[in-house]
């Protein structure tokens, strides 16, 4: 099976948290997909445990932490180990592995997706949801001190509950928009991109200053029309195992 040509597309990110887990339940239905690996679902696993028995999934939650995979719903098969080892030993034969706010945290993007690669049966999906560089925002948690930056997300959103979404270490290895260096990076490792969203927007963090929210929702409207691959904010990648 030759690489593909993906689908590129680019929109505001406020779409890509609201598309995210119904393409991602559109994806499992339409394409029959029964056995599925949530990698770092940790705390909070993205499908409900209702939905995983309506739909009959043979479902696991996959997290380097024990102490978050504690705090999962009950009900779930889990396992503990490190997605990102290089000597990871797992059974594969998995019909999509997908994350969501995860591939920031892997220190080696590279032996997150060949691992994740090797989980996958021939033909087998990958879906990914994470924040790119060069995200200003995303650059300054990359480049301060953990515990400042725990400080600076305790202040921009004090309603976060501490316990169930805990801050971890980021590093954004591998975690780039569609640009044409990437693409490659996960072909080399043996994927067709079926498709590659890149979104523009971080919202969120202006939400207090009232000016420079509105000048960046109209620089991301623009961004959006006018896209640049290395500016995303967010980017969804489809990769299908050739």
């Amino acid at each position: 099976m030759r690489a593909m040509t993906p689908r590129i597309r680019y929109a505001l990110s406020s779409e890509a948290w609201g598309s995210f887990e119904p393409g991602l339940l559109q994806l499992i239905q339409e394409r029959g997909l029964r056995r599925i690996v949530e990698i770092g679902g940790g705390a909070n696993p993205m499908i409900p445990i209702e939905d995983v028995h309506r739909l009959g999934l043979d479902y696991t939650v996959l997290d380097i932490s024990e102490v978050e995979l504690a705090k999962a719903p009950a009900g779930y098969r889990t396992v503990c180990a490190d997605i990102a080892s290089a000597d990871l030993a797992l059974d594969g034969a998995y019909d999509l592995a997908f994350s969501r706010m995860l591939a920031e945290h892997v220190r080696h993007g590279e032996y997150l997706h060949r691992n994740i690669a090797r989980l996958l049966r021939p033909g087998g999906h990958a879906l990914h949801f994470f924040p790119t560089l060069w995200a200003p925002p995303f650059v300054i948690n990359r480049l301060i001190p953990e515990r400042l930056s725990d400080r600076l997300l305790a202040l921009l959103n004090p309603d976060r509950d501490r316990h169930q979404f805990g801050k971890f270490p980021a590093y954004y290895d591998w975690c780039r928009g569609p640009t044409r260096a990437q693409i490659k990076r996960f072909e080399g490792l043996g994927y067709s991109v079926a498709a590659y969203d890149g979104y523009y927007g971080h919202g969120q963090y202006y939400r207090h200053i009232p000016g420079l929210k509105s000048l960046h929702l109209a620089w991301c409207r623009f961004l959006s029309r006018h896209p640049l691959p290395a500016l995303t904010s967010f980017a969804i990648v489809h990769l299908i195992k050739r």
